[in-house]
């Protein structure tokens, strides 16, 4: 059987793909695959570039792409899979539709162990943005991620899935930790005083915490590891 031809415009479907053998004929350029071709970002892709390939199948993400991209690409006669992730328990259904519409075997399932009740969870703030602060609501896989390993995100209960925070809010939540992700907005050793202000401060990888697919099993080991 020819190989499919897919333009990922997720960088999750872009790494899982790779992991499975399968190189998509252009990427965004945030898969950081500059050895392949590129057509734009995840929120401007260059639907026309996308169109003049051809491709057998577009993977969109509900969340990282536009509806209107979606709509234009669809409107141009291009077959479109798109993946829609809010928790970790979305990950093996994700996955598996999307082996099936790449012509992928299943991969086999993975589910998180079982969190000890033993022991006491602890409290994080993870902020994803700064100046101004953002972070993420209970309603985000790496939320669900980190609260499988057994940290709980102390904005589980925001009403917006990614609220605009300030520190007196943050501090009020009393987190025991703050996490400092590597991306959207890349946390460094430069803004460890600043975080300290709330809570001690661990430096994360974004996209262990963010990027789901075949990464997910390794990544929750790692952060377990290095939040244990």
């Amino acid at each position: 059987m020819a190989t499919i031809r897919v333009v990922s415009l997720v960088p999750s479907v872009t790494e899982t793909l790779l992991a499975w053998g399968i190189t998509p004929i252009a990427v965004t350029r945030f898969c950081e695959h500059p050895e392949l071709p590129q057509v734009g970002g995840t929120k401007d892709p260059d639907v026309g570039a996308v169109v003049e390939l051809r491709p057998d199948l577009v993977v969109l993400c509900e969340e990282e792409n536009r509806r209107d991209d979606a709509d234009a690409l669809a409107a141009a006669g291009l077959a479109l899979h798109v993946v829609n992730i809010d928790a970790l328990s979305d990950v093996g259904p994700a996955m598996a539709g999307l082996a099936d519409a790449v012509g992928a075997p299943s991969p086999a399932p993975w589910t998180a162990p079982e969190r000890d009740p033993s022991i006491r969870s602890r409290r994080a703030f993870v902020p994803i943005w700064h100046r101004p602060w953002m972070t993420l609501s209970g309603a985000c896989y790496g939320s669900s991620l980190l609260a499988a390993i057994g940290v709980d995100n102390v904005f589980a209960d925001a009403a917006e899935r990614y609220p605009r925070v300030t520190l007196d809010d943050v501090v009020a939540r009393a987190p025991d930790v703050v996490l400092g992700p590597s991306e959207p907005y890349p946390f460094t050793e430069r803004h460890r005083a600043e975080l300290e202000t709330i809570a001690p401060v661990r430096f994360v990888d974004g996209q262990d915490l963010f990027w789901w697919g075949a990464r997910t099993p390794a990544a929750f080991e790692r952060l377990s590891a290095e939040l244990a």
